[in-house]
């Protein structure tokens, strides 16, 4: 099937669904999610020529994980975003079951796309990693395939994230290997087309992680201070007490890198949130120096397909763009500073919780000091509790209906909390720690205080963000 095609298919999806799906009350005002249709993972995050570009995984025909798009969204702020044209079509041999995940570079002023093309067969699948370069009317031009499946593993190699280092290309790549362990692959290229595999720079097996999943999806390497960092989500890990709740995970392990000999020495690893709903994260080098990510609020796990957002023709959503600093081996998150264009007037209160009003919560931003133990309720939907063990995070599974919890332990002295029509985003002691989650209110959400805690208080309504 030819891209003409397949974007005609596309474009028929989004003008007969997406009046529908704009009328869901539980769209989102600020957060990017699709006009129509499956959205998951964030791919080619990057600024270029002075604006970022945001492109996504899509399925526009379907609420369902079929073969993959890539949408598109651009912005001069982080905040004001709008759509382009559609970056990718599964419409190629190479690509014929999904143009799955991967980044984006400025190769000499080209901005290009490294992605997989997903082919799966009967009784296997492989894959490919790709090429396509943006022309002068801002669509793509697919280059094809520049690396088969390597050697020594299954069809489960994808999701390319490149950069550049001392005038070379580098490439991390997930897979996964005959054993069923996941890794991550380190590969150098002299001009983003001849790729030659350096080794395995971490994972399952590695570095003493004796048994540490089996597949070790969306990989994303950078240098933060005098670190690399390395994002990766380990799909196969056991719950360990309050780690690990989630069907999959998404952390980063911190260390340095031997580009040479791809020897990555590393730390333990830490989980990037521990909210309900948070995967396959990418970041980005600002134009003035920032690490900046986005993630998925969602996980491949299917409880997802319970999500009330289905019966009008959409589901999922982006986190808040973050910044990202580094404290010892931890890193902290705090919403990107730009996220402030969004607030309108501030209302500011202090006294005990119990005693405070309620607050809108259906599209606002709080600022929260906190001495002692509280609780506060999203409607009867969410709740979230402060005591001195820290912090938990409670809803109904939105499979099963049963109540089900998420913990941050420590002692909690403020929060950020970011909050829209479905979502809300908790970000502990200044970044310490995030806890994302999506959520479905019957009518529009006021949060409600108890408990003795002294809190002091900054409320806003944040602006609603128009995609043009």
């Amino acid at each position: 099937m030819s891209d003409a095609h397949l974007v005609k298919q596309a474009l028929r999806a989004v003008l007969s669904g997406q009046q529908r799906a704009a009328a869901d009350r539980h769209r989102p005002a600020w957060h990017l999610a699709p006009p129509v249709g499956l959205m998951n993972d964030p791919n080619g995050f990057i600024q270029f020529n002075g604006r970022y570009t945001l492109c996504y995984q899509w399925n526009p025909l379907a609420c369902a994980h079929g073969a993959k798009f890539w949408g598109q969204w651009s912005s001069a702020d982080l905040v004001q975003w709008r759509h382009e044209p559609l970056a990718l079509a599964p419409s190629e041999s190479y690509e014929s079951h999904g143009c799955y995940s991967g980044s984006a570079v400025d190769n000499h002023g080209e901005l290009t796309l490294v992605y997989t093309g997903n082919v799966k067969f009967e009784d296997g699948r492989t894959a490919w990693q790709c090429l396509a370069v943006q022309d002068e009317h801002g669509e793509f031009r697919k280059l094809g395939p520049v690396l088969s499946l390597p050697e020594g593993y299954t069809g489960h190699v994808r999701d390319p994230k490149v950069w550049q280092h001392n005038g070379s290309w580098y490439m991390v790549l997930a897979a996964q290997d005959l054993q069923l362990q996941g890794k991550v692959l380190l590969l150098i290229s002299p001009d983003l087309h001849s790729w030659t595999l350096l080794g395995e720079m971490a994972g399952s097996g590695l570095n003493g992680l004796s048994d540490f999943g089996y597949m070790w999806e969306c990989p994303d390497l950078f240098r933060l201070e005098d670190r690399e960092i390395l994002l990766t989500c380990p799909q196969g890990l056991e719950a360990d007490g309050w780690r690990y709740r989630n069907t999959f995970q998404s952390g980063y392990f911190c260390g340095t890198l031997d580009y040479d000999t791809a020897q990555f020495s590393h730390g333990e690893f830490h989980e990037l949130d521990l909210g309900f709903e948070f995967y396959a994260p990418q970041s980005c080098l600002s134009d003035d120096g920032r690490r900046l990510l986005i993630g998925w609020m969602g996980l491949p796990d299917g409880d997802e397909f319970y999500q009330p957002t289905l019966s009008h023709g959409w589901i999922h959503t982006m986190t808040c763009p973050r910044e990202l600093t580094l404290a010892g081996d931890r890193l902290i998150q705090r919403p990107a500073r730009e996220l402030q264009l969004l607030r309108k007037q501030e209302t500011q209160m202090n006294g005990v919780a119990g005693n405070l009003p309620a607050l809108d919560v259906d599209s606002a931003e709080l600022l929260l000091s906190v001495d002692g133990s509280f609780r506060a309720s999203f409607g009867d939907v969410l709740s979230l509790n402060v005591d001195h063990h820290g912090l938990t995070l409670g809803r109904k599974n939105l499979r099963s209906g049963k109540p089900e919890e998420r913990r941050w332990s420590g002692e909690v002295r403020t929060l950020q909390i970011l909050c829209d029509h479905s979502s809300v985003e908790i970000f502990i002691n200044g970044g310490e720690a995030v806890m994302s989650s999506r959520y479905f209110p019957d009518a529009q959400p006021h949060l409600r205080f108890s408990g003795s805690a002294q809190i002091s208080l900054s409320h806003w309504r944040l602006r609603q963000c128009v995609i043009e």
